[in-house]
């Protein structure tokens, strides 16, 4: 089986939300423009209120740096006191949970247990709890 040779995939924030969110955040760095301006966003200082989209996958991304690598940078920023508004694809039902007002911890990589062996998962993914706590309707009488 031949493996087939894929090109770099760009997709760019549409013009109507990237203006929202610079009104309200008011950016002055993208560690991932497009187009590619010969930088790499993972390894230099991001301003003040940086915008992020960042490559879906790794594979898309300058230096085969993918969205993990952006997020973990995304975090050492924030740390140093900036204000980083990421914007990324999500699964559906993740936007559900969030559209409810769901609390979310992260539980780490969970070794589940096979059902049939009780076996732990050799690889497991990380983990995400969420919690959708009742509202007390005898209050709200």
């Amino acid at each position: 089986m031949q493996k087939v040779k894929t090109t770099k995939q760009y997709w760019i924030t549409p013009p109507e939300i990237y203006t929202k969110l610079d009104q309200e955040f008011h950016f002055d760095f993208d560690p991932c423009p497009y187009p590619y301006q010969g930088f790499d966003g993972t390894e230099i200082e991001w301003g003040k209120s940086t915008y992020l989209n960042p490559p879906f996958r790794k594979s898309d991304g300058q230096n085969g740096k993918g969205p993990t690598a952006f997020i973990r940078k995304a975090i050492e920023e924030n740390k140093k006191g900036k204000d980083v508004a990421v914007i990324i694809n999500t699964n559906t039902f993740i936007n559900m949970l969030i559209e409810a007002g769901a609390e979310m911890r992260s539980m780490g990589r969970v070794k589940w247990l096979d059902g049939r062996t009780g076996e732990p998962w050799k690889s497991p993914s990380c983990t995400t709890l969420f919690i959708l706590k009742g509202k007390n309707t005898e209050l709200l009488k």
